[in-house]
């Protein structure tokens, strides 16, 4: 049971960032290009003309929505970079970040959060 958690985790830990970045760009292709030219269309074939533009509807409320997903997009985007930084530094041991199946005894947990710099195969 926890090795299906453990796999769960680990792919929503890998993909959320890309999937709040596809459906962002995709309800911004919808309100702005999809819908303004289905709307136009549907207004010449039953009114036959446009008298009402579309109206974004991301764009109600002052635009809050982008804002927010803006900020979302940015600070995940700023925390990658960081986290790769990180990685990518010669001064950190890459094996402590290393995502690892879980411990059997709580004493390997504990050791491993209190010296997570120090090779596991030294152990």
């Amino acid at each position: 049971m926890t090795q299906d958690l453990s796999k769960l985790d680990t792919w929503f830990n890998r993909k959320w960032r890309p999937a709040m970045a596809w459906s962002y760009m995709i309800i911004c292709l919808f309100d702005f290009i999809v819908a303004p030219v289905l709307w136009s269309l549907f207004m010449a074939m039953y009114k036959g003309n446009v008298t009402e533009a579309w109206s974004p509807l991301t764009l109600q409320g002052a635009g809050l929505f982008h804002l927010s997903m803006g900020a979302i997009l940015g600070v995940t985007a700023w925390s990658r970079g960081q986290e790769k930084m990180t990685l990518s530094s010669p001064h950190i041991n890459r094996q402590s970040y290393a995502r690892t199946p879980s411990r059997s005894t709580d004493e390997e947990n504990y050791e491993e959060r209190q010296y997570p710099s120090i090779n596991r195969e030294d152990r």
